[in-house]
């Protein structure tokens, strides 16, 4: 499997294949969740569905994989500028909902790992993420994918059940990280989403975090030439 999984990531046009379906299946994604909310009020949400959607149609003209994370930075931006919260920031987290996307994208990062150890893949071998001896790269990959509808989500219901509030996070000048209790919540809802059950194709009822596992035997059977890899998108 290792050679085959190499031999996707040498040969560009296999590379390229790969890293546009998981930046198209998170914008996707993102696009879902934009819909959703405007579909119950928020019709401020139009505008950002529509800018997103016509980032969505730049993918198939991208030819380089730093043009592609670009993109993913501009719809990041976009979408969270479409919700009342603060400007997002990576290192450090700089507000507390950059605290809890950094916090939530970690978790997720470790559970994929984990999903990915079940498989014969090898996680050190991505293919939007860049590929180095120090860290792994295809978690990082799938959860271009699942950010959306795992991470998102869960702080999206913390936030609307005002289950986390200023208490929960230390701020210091350009910094600011959830306290014990703000991850222990956090931690808590963040299993409970991955324990959740959906209705899904074939198969029927499976939690989010076999739709993870899942995922990864998608990409092994496109490794193998048994199907061709298509992300999973939400259909609610």
């Amino acid at each position: 499997m290792i050679i085959k999984q190499v031999e996707h990531y040498l040969e560009w046009d296999k590379r390229l294949f790969l890293a546009k379906s998981f930046l198209l299946g998170g914008l996707l994604n993102i696009q879902k969740n934009l819909k959703y909310y405007e579909n119950r009020g928020k019709e401020e949400l139009r505008e950002v569905v529509e800018q997103i959607s016509s980032k969505i149609g730049e993918i198939e003209g991208i030819t380089t994989i730093p043009n592609l994370m670009q993109l993913e930075g501009e719809v990041r931006k976009v979408y969270y500028g479409g919700f009342p919260f603060e400007r997002r920031t990576k290192r450090p987290p700089q507000n507390p909902l950059n605290a809890m996307i950094s916090f939530g994208n970690s978790l997720l990062y470790t559970t994929i790992l984990s999903e990915i150890y079940r498989t014969h893949l090898d996680p050190r071998i991505g293919y939007l993420h860049e590929s180095n001896r120090r860290s792994f790269s295809l978690n990082l990959d799938i959860a271009e994918v699942f950010k959306p509808i795992i991470v998102d989500k869960v702080i999206f219901s913390l936030i609307n059940k005002r289950q986390l509030d200023e208490k929960h996070f230390i701020k210091d000048i350009g910094f600011s990280h959830l306290t014990e209790k703000g991850m222990e919540i956090f931690v808590r809802a963040f299993e409970e989403k991955l324990n959740t059950t959906i209705k899904y194709r074939n198969i029927g009822k499976v939690s989010y975090r076999r739709l993870l596992r899942l995922e990864c035997y998608k990409l092994y059977k496109h490794f193998l030439g048994e199907e061709v890899y298509k992300p999973f998108t939400s259909d609610w």
